[in-house]
């Protein structure tokens, strides 16, 4: 099973790297997609507890 990972991961490098060669701008605006989504992801957390402690 462990080996099964380490090529699993392997690949995913070695794709990651083939989309970056071939098409970085198309790369760079997953990444930020990516990005924001896990930036407006905090965002709407800290609101949540936010309200919690607002609440007492």
């Amino acid at each position: 099973m462990q080996k099964a990972k380490k090529i699993f991961w392997w690949i995913v490098v070695l794709f990651l790297l083939y989309a970056i060669f071939t098409s970085p701008n198309e790369a760079a605006g997953i990444v930020n997609a990516i990005w924001d989504v896990l930036v407006n992801g905090v965002e709407n957390l800290a609101k949540f507890f936010d309200a919690l402690l607002q609440k007492n």
